[in-house]
């Protein structure tokens, strides 16, 4: 873990007035709960706030960017672009995972490779860059982190549903199988197989099946074995 958070705030461009907002949103509950902080002390509130903020920029990032791209389909780019994995993805960047403020209890089951957590963290600073400077510079760091991975994360959540179409205009039926895991029970890796009409054309790998068929169903379409 890097404990000097002056190296995060050089990673992300981006120096506090009140640091305190910082730390905050690197603490997880099961920290603050260990070191017996008062309440406010974990990232949860101004995570619930960075939610709200991260919304807003995104969706005023698809539709600047998107002019004839109906409702619909700007709510399925939203989705995909602030999901945990997405966001957890984009702080690979940062490698925000090194500063999170994690209990032992958490840290020793891998709550510093959870989604779920590095996902938070990441809305946690967008709140408190909000609470810090306002909306202006909370729509910097998004839009440097977040919408400059906006065609790579669409690619990746939108390539299953691309190769069911696909398939189904081929007349070919698409269907996936693990075919391996590896890693401790806290930090699964999967290994998926996809196959068009029962026939192997492309693998790949995630923290989670679902996002180990993404990679397998990108691979596929990159390929062109499904055409």
């Amino acid at each position: 873990m890097k404990k000097d958070i002056k190296q995060l705030e050089e990673a992300i461009g981006y120096t506090f007035n009140d640091p305190g907002y910082l730390t905050v949103a690197l603490t997880h509950s099961s920290y603050a709960n260990e070191i017996k902080a008062g309440r406010g002390a974990d990232y949860e509130r101004q995570e619930f706030l960075g939610d709200a903020v991260l919304e807003l920029i995104s969706s005023d990032h698809i539709f600047h960017n998107h002019p004839d791209m109906p409702e619909g389909d700007m709510t399925k780019l939203r989705a995909s672009l602030v999901c945990e994995p997405a966001l957890a993805h984009c702080a690979r960047d940062i490698d925000l995972a090194d500063y999170i403020r994690l209990g032992r209890g958490e840290e020793s089951t891998g709550g510093r490779t959870k989604e779920s957590i590095i996902s938070d963290v990441m809305e946690a600073i967008i709140g408190g860059i909000y609470l810090d400077s306002g909306l202006d510079e909370a729509a910097k760091f998004v839009n440097r982190f977040i919408m400059s991975h906006a065609d790579e994360i669409h690619a990746f959540y939108d390539a299953k549903s691309q190769l069911q179409q696909l398939a189904q205009a081929n007349g070919q039926v698409v269907t996936y199988e693990v075919i391996g895991e590896s890693g401790p029970d806290h930090a699964k890796v999967y290994k998926v197989a996809c196959l068009i009409d029962g026939e192997q054309v492309s693998d790949g790998e995630g923290r989670s099946k679902k996002s180990a068929q993404q990679a397998a169903a990108l691979d596929a379409l990159r390929s062109g074995k499904c055409i």
